[in-house]
């Protein structure tokens, strides 16, 4: 069995990108591990969302507590950087948020855990930080970073098949589907997520989607970001969110898999031997 570390900006970004892959490992018995680098302090909640003298974070912590449950996850660890906000706010000056972060220091102590847990495998964020959001950026050149710090064989970049979901969104405009609140992903697409022949794993993860819901109902507080899909029919919900994709870091043009683990196992998804079980 192995080991995965998955970084994350914030309490709640696991749960629509890679909770199903969460789930997939575990069942699996391989040990799944999250780091998150914020609290999520800076989310947003309608007025007497918390308990009196609850705060956001408190709630965030608490929510990420049961979404671990749900989906097996084994250990939590927050680097403890405040949440830096969406671009161009004052809250990206602040010098505890993750976007000020010296990118060496935060990889330094990333590195720690991950080499602490023995991880086999690391996942960050694409170089988009899929929608470009400062955090999102951040965790991409820290986890990059830490994943030669620590020497982690395998380090893939969580991200959105761009051309999977426009398809999606078309038949979904077609059909009438479509609200105002909805992202909107042809809106500089070239920033959301990669193209199709970018990725390199496809993890499907129908047969966990049980408790990929359950960690998205787990982070009520953000229901903002995942209310529109808790509402979508479950079979719709299943093609929105049944396939999780990633870019395995180093791998050769043309390499596919659809394991986060193929390289720790030894084969692609052709069946050829990987390049770690070559080296």
């Amino acid at each position: 069995m192995a080991t995965l570390v998955a970084f994350h900006a914030h309490p709640d970004d696991e749960c629509i990108a890679q909770s199903g892959t969460l789930a997939k490992a575990a069942a699996a018995g391989h040990r799944t591990v999250i780091v998150y680098a914020t609290r999520g302090e800076v989310g947003q909640v309608a007025d007497g969302f918390l308990e009196p003298g609850e705060t956001l974070v408190e709630r965030r912590r608490a929510e990420a507590e049961r979404s671990a449950a749900a989906i097996g996850v084994a250990r939590i660890v927050w680097l403890g950087y405040r949440d830096s906000g969406m671009m161009g706010t004052p809250d990206n000056d602040d010098p505890r948020c993750f976007w000020q972060a010296d990118v060496e220091e935060a990889a330094t102590e990333l590195a720690a855990i991950v080499t602490d847990e023995g991880a086999d495998v690391l996942t960050v964020y694409d170089v988009n930080g899929h929608y470009g959001h400062p955090d999102h950026l951040q965790v991409h050149r820290v986890g990059v970073r830490a994943g030669e710090l620590a020497g982690t064989p395998n380090v893939l970049e969580l991200t959105w098949d761009r051309d999977h979901m426009r398809k999606l969104w078309q038949a979904a405009a077609e059909a009438g589907m479509l609200g105002d609140e909805l992202p909107d992903i042809e809106a500089d697409t070239d920033a959301f997520g990669s193209s199709a022949d970018q990725i390199t794993t496809r993890v499907d993860v129908r047969g966990f989607l049980d408790r990929k819901r359950a960690s998205m109902e787990a982070h009520a507080s953000q229901a903002q970001d995942t209310g529109w899909l808790l509402g979508l029919p479950p079979e719709i919900f299943g093609e929105v969110v049944g396939e999780e994709w990633y870019i395995r870091r180093g791998a050769p043009a043309g390499y596919q898999d659809d394991d986060l683990f193929a390289s720790v196992h030894g084969t692609s998804r052709s069946g050829e031997t990987s390049r770690a079980q070559k080296a």
